[in-house]
């Protein structure tokens, strides 16, 4: 499968710029990736205004990443502010090739740290969704400190761990590291997605990244705007996990 990574500089809180931005950045040459990911809260950067921009699963951001999956065949994972039920959420969709959303997960593990807590409902539950032949577990940025969550993922066997996020600069050796420690003790692949430049207070710096399940590097890059594309292999995974059958010996307490 190919996988792409699409690091970008989101003007803060506007959607209709971003949305040109990620055009430009998309159409310069021709797409063959299978999947395109995006950073958290995709559209607008990490705002806690959420009753602003927040939006159902047919609005806006909807539309606009449905159309990306239509034009180039590619599923699309991407970050939504999401408005359910009367309460917001900061979410992940997963929108297949034909343009329908397939499954949703929303961030179990607000960042309390700049009270996205008090902005934002707690998600409840691990979200798995298949791309192509893929079992993917998803999650969002501050979610990646809590290796709990991921143990779940790695109990039902996922060949690929997602992970969108807005991880600031100061703080990048943490993303690194924790995401090769994810693909390592959970046997497979991690990508992991982060915004580049500046918001109102924070710089951001990318290093978005594809872990394999041996903890390698597969590639990544830092600080530009760009789509990190690289071909990764399912039977890699089977093969390591029935080599080294670690998962089996998981106890959850």
């Amino acid at each position: 499968m190919k996988i792409g990574l699409v690091q970008y500089s989101p003007v803060w809180e506007d959607k209709l710029k971003n949305q040109d931005r990620l055009i430009n950045l998309i159409f310069n040459k021709k797409r063959n990736e299978d999947v395109l990911i995006f950073p958290e809260m995709s559209l607008t950067g990490f705002t806690m205004n959420a009753a602003s921009f927040a939006e159902s699963l047919d609005g806006e951001s909807f539309r606009f990443f449905a159309g990306l999956a239509l034009n180039n065949k590619a599923h699309v994972l991407s970050g939504i502010i999401e408005e359910r039920d009367g309460k917001y959420y900061n979410s992940l969709m997963h929108i297949n090739p034909l343009g329908k959303i397939e499954k949703v997960y929303r961030k179990i593990h607000p960042f309390s740290l700049s009270s996205e807590d008090k902005h934002y409902a707690r998600g409840v539950e691990t979200v798995v969704t298949k791309i192509g032949n893929w079992n993917a577990g998803l999650s969002i940025c501050y979610d990646l400190r809590f290796p709990e969550l991921y143990r779940q993922y790695g109990k039902s066997r996922v060949e690929l761990i997602v992970v969108i996020a807005s991880w600031p600069a100061a703080r990048i050796e943490h993303w690194k590291t924790l995401l090769k420690a994810r693909a390592i003790e959970n046997q497979c692949y991690v990508a992991g997605v982060n915004r580049a430049g500046n918001d109102i207070k924070l710089k951001y710096n990318g290093c978005s990244c594809i872990y394999d399940p041996m903890g390698s590097e597969v590639i990544s890059s830092e600080d530009n705007e760009t789509i990190l594309s690289a071909d990764i292999s399912i039977d890699k995974v089977k093969e390591l996990q029935l080599k080294l059958p670690f998962l089996d010996d998981i106890v959850l307490i």
